[in-house]
């Protein structure tokens, strides 16, 4: 039976020049007074995506062709990395141990998920992070790098510790990861004359939870 979810990643040559980001839905409504009553609908923000901008040759539409008939269309998701958005340490720079908080010990949780913040204090938007890039993750508790007593489950995010950490210890992580996303059409429609005279076909794509 073909899974719902396959951790292959979509091309990246193609994910480069690939444009979007992510999309919030808001209810307005507003008041005889004149004020607004605003309503966030959903918790977490969805990633939408148009891999059309990122094809530069035949050779790529080619290697989408192969990756859209793997996933069969619509039906199965797939890693997809972010151009803009893919490091623990924003900017495209490096991840390192400290980047992102992860939790606080309390002497019995030994299972943490990987997080990224968005803004700073009570403001800040925390976003779960369940595609880390495999071998890229480095966590740190009280500060210092630390790789033993632990294993990083690269497909949920999880970070699971061999002993609880000690109370009040400070755990942090830095990473890279993808973006679970799967295609939002059913149709690829390729005509390679008229992408040679510019014409960028459109190949939506939209993050899903696994």
């Amino acid at each position: 039976m073909l899974a719902s979810f396959s951790e292959e990643r979509f091309p990246l040559r193609v994910a480069f020049g690939t444009a979007g980001g992510p999309e919030r839905r808001t209810d307005i409504v507003r008041l005889s007074t004149g004020y607004e009553n605003r309503n966030q609908r959903t918790r977490h923000s969805w990633r939408r995506y148009d891999a059309g901008s990122g094809v530069r040759s035949v050779e790529d539409l080619m290697a989408v062709l192969h990756f859209f008939e793997a996933r069969r269309g619509r039906l199965v998701g797939f890693r997809f990395r972010d151009p803009f958005d893919f490091s623990s340490a924003g900017g495209g720079l490096a991840p390192g141990a400290t980047d992102q908080p992860l939790g606080i010990g309390d002497g019995e949780t030994t299972v943490f998920q990987l997080v990224k913040r968005y803004g700073r204090d009570a403001d800040a938007y925390v976003r779960p992070i369940g595609k880390p890039v495999p071998g890229s993750v480095r966590i740190a508790v009280g500060g210092s790098a630390t790789t033993s007593g632990l294993v990083v489950d690269p497909t949920n995010g999880t970070v699971t510790f061999a002993a609880p950490p000690a109370v009040g210890a400070l755990l942090t992580a830095g990473f890279e990861f993808d973006v679970p996303v799967r295609f939002d059409m059913d149709h690829l429609a390729i005509n390679v004359a008229a992408f040679e005279a510019g014409d960028i076909p459109t190949i939506p794509l939209v993050e899903v939870r696994p």
